[in-house]
């Protein structure tokens, strides 16, 4: 892989099977307002379980990708973070900072459209995006990961960041 590849430049089309990929994994298009009504809705439904939920389906997208990329592209455990870091800002899903690599894992997110749509909250709501970067960083770490939002633009932080760290 090239390191300066974009990966929404190398999305691939198919018309005939309806279906979108980037390097044969596939993807799909949808408005954040379409997940954030979803997750207001499982809110009312399951309450404060509705994070649990929505992070585990993140988890499981950001560990099969991490995991496909590093050994796709032969990928270190800073490059393969860097890489989700990228895909994630590409794919609209805020602009991505990786903030640390070492015993733990710290991401920022600049607009994440989830907090933008979702609109003023008292608790953090970005569950999908932490999701991923707990299945990023239990990939990258090399073990069991807890990952927490500690801030989120959704409660009137800055940012949303994104904590993992191993777990024992």
């Amino acid at each position: 892989m090239n390191k300066g590849e974009q990966v929404a430049e190398n999305l691939k089309f198919d018309m005939g099977e309806g279906e979108m990929s980037f390097n044969g994994v596939r993807y799909i298009l949808i408005r954040p307002e379409t997940i954030v009504r979803f997750q207001k809705e499982v809110e009312k439904a399951i309450g404060e379980r509705t994070s649990a939920a929505m992070s585990l389906g993140g988890f499981e997208g950001g560990s099969l990708s991490t995991k496909a990329y590093r050994e796709r592209f032969n990928l270190s455990n800073k490059e393969v973070a860097e890489f989700m870091c990228n895909m994630g800002s590409q794919l609209g899903w805020g602009r991505f900072e990786l903030v640390e690599l070492g015993e733990r894992l710290v991401v920022e997110v600049h607009n994440s459209p989830f907090a933008e749509e979702y609109g003023s909250s008292k608790s953090a709501i970005c569950h999908m995006i932490e999701g991923v970067m707990a299945g990023m960083g239990s990939t990258v770490l090399g073990s069991n990961v807890r990952s927490t939002e500690e801030e989120c633009k959704a409660k009137g932080d800055k940012v949303c960041r994104f904590v993992i760290e191993k777990v024992e």
